[in-house]
């Protein structure tokens, strides 16, 4: 049963749609458990009934006519119980229904599974057999592996509309669909799709249509022609490296691209109206799946071959569509997972939104997304991104929305929604000259983080009085190898530069948890806990000297260097850095002959443990930082990244106020200077929190800062403390926002906050 359920695993997971899915279900558990009868019945929300929509074993014309309420037949029972049900004799059972259209009145034995995802009932997965016996506990435990194992699947197929859409065939249905991923640049875009796919990625060609199939098969001989182009020129360029069997395979891929049966079923797929792209990538899979199934091991590996075959010629295909397919007008870049590169062939100017299925609202693209003022999402794990192409596209990246293919209604909406916004913008720039001061007098420093020039261009536009954060990482991942000491200094001067005097708190290389360099891989079973920060720097101390020495050398003459270290988690590593910076301070004014101010140094407090030695860190320091992103996943056990349990992350949450407010009693009693440079600087609602904590020195993304200089221009420091004293007594997240919404329900305020909402 094992080996069957890993081929069910493997089987599922390489399907291309939500019936293929159901179909190997269906097929391959009625084969393993040698049963009569496999069905799987899924909940359809539009009407509220549990539909059968695949079987094997009961009448084939029976699949999405058979359709149970609730609590309606032994199906309804399963879900209602929401745990497996054996019996022996289901035809006596009070709650067993009968389907004259099934058939199903000769079978007596039953064994029923519930599909349960995230404490929902998707559906049942139902076994039955003719002969009067109860399935055995392995049986049982079997179809409940695969249930669990099925359940990403359908949840998935529910969140994209394949679900609606297959148990509604023939009935009239909107196509729009909605999508949540992670909002990571605020703004709201409209346009129409251009993919960016990973070439020759077989998975990821989406089930395409064309009426010219004269065209189509055209372009498959084109890269057919190319591949075997290909394969000759590499063999010949290899004869005195390989050996004549080595060489042979090369002769392989020929004749398999010369193989009139295998091209024929792409031929026969594209006649039958699929694209070129389309029809050989589904019968490639299929071939490919056929070999990693059969025994011989040397059989099994030739699964490998096929892919590559497949792989290549459809990176020809690809490339043939690209050359021949104009971009559209307002761009939405869609892929799985983006990265600079995909930028590379995309006019910026003409970029309306990003929307990353991989990824968190501090990935590069993310990052760079918000330096540009590109409405991103990242993170939209069920987004059916393949099936997109030239399709429009609504980015809300406020609120974390995709929709697809949104009616006139909807896109009227949103519309409205961007004038909105560039009407805001508009207002709020008149604040760019101005301090930001409370009601009732009190004066707050604003600062930007940045890591890009493009960053650093509107952080001066919008008035930053300084740079709370510049992400020395962020020039390191645009390169192949670590920068030299000359690089990274003319890339700190830059910087140093362009704020002049102002003060630039740089804050030490920064990679590990979700930010890997490509050059510096870090593979960890649980890399938040692991390597990173502070911890690589310590670790590797060539690198952080030199990037060190950069920072002192671009600061000649400006002096207006701070030196932040991030991931502080006690007080040796503290200690030993700090000596680290004396020693590359002491390399250069003694013996080098530079003449240097001493810069401030800092500690960022993003870490349980750092709260509860403050006063130990902050006697050490110039300053401290504290960075709410970290802060809020590590005390909550929660990663921000992770879609199952990212409705757990609350920066609101009463333990985080806690925290936030011991930190600021802390840090006073020591003296020690104190900022915020997480994302709930950046939030409207957040400053104001931060406000009412004590907080008066905030750092955030540039596109934040008119904003909540406008929110805190608008209430009292009076008011504030007000609020997080009634905060401080709640004990739900949930609670905590709501008492801020509703006392802050004013005109002037809502539109600063409403559309950050996720609401």
């Amino acid at each position: 049963m094992l080996a069957s359920l890993r081929s069910i695993v493997h089987e599922v997971n390489s399907a291309r749609s939500l019936a293929e899915v159901l179909d190997i279900i269906v097929q391959q558990v009625r084969e393993a458990m040698q049963a009569g009868v496999c069905s799987v019945y899924l909940f359809d929300d539009s009407d509220q009934r549990y539909v059968l929509m695949a079987t094997q074993g009961l009448r084939p014309e029976s699949v999405g006519k058979v359709r149970l309420a609730p609590r309606e037949g032994l199906v309804g029972l399963v879900a209602a119980r929401e745990e497996p049900l054996n019996l022996e004799n289901a035809d006596q059972h009070p709650s067993f229904a009968f389907f004259e259209e099934t058939g199903e009145r000769r079978f007596h034995s039953f064994l029923g599974a519930p599909i349960i995802h995230h404490r929902k009932v998707l559906g049942v997965l139902v076994l039955q057999q003719e002969t009067q016996r109860r399935f055995h506990a392995e049986e049982e435990a079997f179809v409940v592996t695969v249930c669990a194992q099925l359940s990403g699947a359908i949840a998935h197929a529910e969140a994209t509309g394949a679900l609606r859409e297959l148990a509604q065939r023939g009935r009239g249905r909107s196509r729009e669909t909605a999508f949540s991923g992670i909002p990571s640049a605020p703004g709201i875009g409209i346009g129409r799709v251009v993919l960016a796919t990973q070439e020759g990625n077989l998975g990821s060609v989406p089930e395409r249509y064309s009426d010219d199939s004269s065209a189509e098969l055209l372009r498959l001989q084109r890269a057919l022609d190319a591949a075997k182009k290909d394969m000759r020129k590499l063999g010949r360029g290899l004869e005195a490296k390989l050996s004549s069997e080595e060489l042979g395979l090369f002769e392989v891929y020929i004749r398999l691209l010369d193989d009139r049966a295998l091209i024929g079923e792409v031929e026969q797929a594209i006649t039958a109206g699929q694209t070129a792209q389309s029809g050989w990538a589904s019968v490639m899979q299929r071939h490919v799946r056929t070999f990693r199934k059969m025994d011989d091991p040397y059989l099994r590996d030739r699964a490998a071959d096929i892919n590559d075959l497949g792989r290549r010629v459809l990176g020809y295909l690809q490339r043939d569509r690209r050359e021949t397919v104009p971009l559209p007008r307002r761009i939405v870049l869609v892929g799985e997972e983006l990265s600079a590169a995909t930028l590379a062939d995309i006019p910026v100017a003409r970029l309306a939104g990003m929307v990353s299925v991989r990824g968190s609202s501090n990935s590069h693209m993310a990052i760079i997304g918000r330096a540009l003022g590109i409405p991103t999402v990242m993170g939209a794990v069920d987004l059916p991104w393949p099936e997109l192409d030239g399709h429009e596209l609504i980015v809300d990246g406020f609120r974390g929305d995709v929709i697809t293919q949104p009616s006139r209604a909807v896109r009227r909406t949103y519309v409205g929604r961007q004038r909105e916004e560039k009407l805001l913008a508009q207002d709020l720039a008149k604040l760019s000259g101005h301090p930001c001061v409370t009601l009732d007098g009190q004066r707050l420093a604003l600062w930007v983080n940045t890591g890009l020039r493009q960053e650093s261009r509107l952080s001066q536009k919008v008035g930053a009085e300084a740079v709370g954060l510049y992400r020395t990482e962020i020039p390191f991942f645009a390169r192949n190898s670590f920068p030299t000491e000359d690089e990274q200094v003319a890339t700190y001067r830059q910087q140093l530069r362009d704020f002049a005097p102002r003060p630039v708190t740089m804050r030490t290389l920064d990679i590990g948890g979700d930010k890997a360099l490509p050059y510096f891989p870090i593979e960890e079973a649980n890399p938040f806990l692991g390597w990173r920060g502070i911890r690589i720097s310590l670790d590797h101390p060539d690198i952080f000297l030199t990037q060190i020495r950069a920072m002192l050398r671009a600061s000649v003459g400006l002096d207006n260097l701070r030196i932040l270290l991030p991931m502080i988690s006690n007080v040796p590593e503290l200690e030993q850095a700090l000596a680290l910076i004396d020693r590359a301070y002491n390399e250069l004014t003694a013996e080098e002959g530079y003449r240097l101010v001493p810069p401030k140094i800092g500690a960022m407090i993003e870490v349980p443990a750092a709260v509860y030695q403050v006063r130990d860190i902050g006697r050490r320091v110039d300053f401290l930082s504290v960075g709410t992103n970290d802060l809020t996943q590590y005390l909550l056990a929660v990663d921000r990244n992770n879609p199952r349990v990212a409705s757990l992350y609350h920066t609101m949450h009463p333990a985080v106020l806690r925290a936030l407010q011991t930190i600021r009693e802390k840090a006073s009693s020591v003296g020690c200077e104190l900022s915020v440079c997480g994302e709930l600087a950046g939030d409207p609602l957040g400053a104001v929190l931060l406000l009412g904590l004590g907080y008066t020195n905030l750092s955030m993304s540039a596109s934040s800062l008119l904003r909540v200089k406008s929110m805190l221009s608008q209430v009292s420091q009076e008011e504030a403390r007000a609020l997080v004293k009634r905060a401080m007594r709640l004990s739900d997240a949930e609670q905590v926002r709501e008492l801020f919404i509703r006392r802050l329900d004013r005109p002037q305020l809502t539109k600063l906050y409403r559309p950050l909402l996720n609401l």
